[in-house]
């Protein structure tokens, strides 16, 4: 098992993955046990998961997605680079009109546990959340909170420390993905 804080930095938004490299239903719920198991505002645990590991659906949720707001002129990964699963973050309200940060907590764990296993992933916000919806035949009472992708990285991506104030992503010319962090002395606020 690696180090929490080598994890960490493993853990990317990863956008390109080998698609050709599946991932099965039991991987995609031993990473959501993960999330199961995971801290909950007031212990309610009113989230719940859709799991998509075939191609066909796949295929639907994909035309369904936004990708990289910061990269305008790239529009998603191409075929043979696109994801080999997708989980989506659902808000049963049912359960609970509230999910406080659980969905944050939640995700992390999930891809935690996806980096562990030498997998990655990255969490859309970007979606069409009533085409996906109706895709899927989810009733009203699960909402669609997020989209996490998931496969095997086909792309680097490294950190870099932030200039200036630009916080925007890049590319290169070898296509490594840049993600400019801001300093720790910039996050800690002295108090006096």
């Amino acid at each position: 098992m690696i180090q929490l804080q080598e994890l960490v930095l493993k853990n990317r938004s990863y956008r390109r993955f080998r698609q050709s490299e599946p991932i099965t239903t039991d991987q995609v719920k031993k990473w959501i046990g993960l999330a199961r198991l995971s801290a909950s505002g007031r212990n309610m645990q009113p989230l719940k998961y859709a799991i998509s590991t075939q191609r066909p659906l796949n295929d639907s949720i994909f035309s369904h997605l936004a990708w990289a707001g910061y990269l305008s002129d790239w529009k998603g990964p191409a075929e043979g680079e696109r994801p080999a699963a997708y989980i989506v973050v659902l808000h049963d309200t049912k359960i609970s009109g509230k999910y406080y940060c659980d969905d944050g907590i939640a995700m992390q764990s999930i891809l935690l546990g996806a980096v562990n296993d030498g997998y990655g992933g990255c969490i859309i916000g970007s979606v069409n959340r009533a085409a996906v919806a109706q895709l899927l035949g989810l009733p009203p009472s699960l909402e669609i909170l997020w989209i996490i992708a998931l496969g095997k990285p086909a792309e680097t991506v490294v950190i870099d420390e932030m200039q200036g104030d630009d916080i925007r992503y890049w590319r290169d010319e070898n296509s490594i993905h840049h993600v400019p962090k801001r300093s720790i002395d910039e996050l800690v606020w002295p108090i006096p």
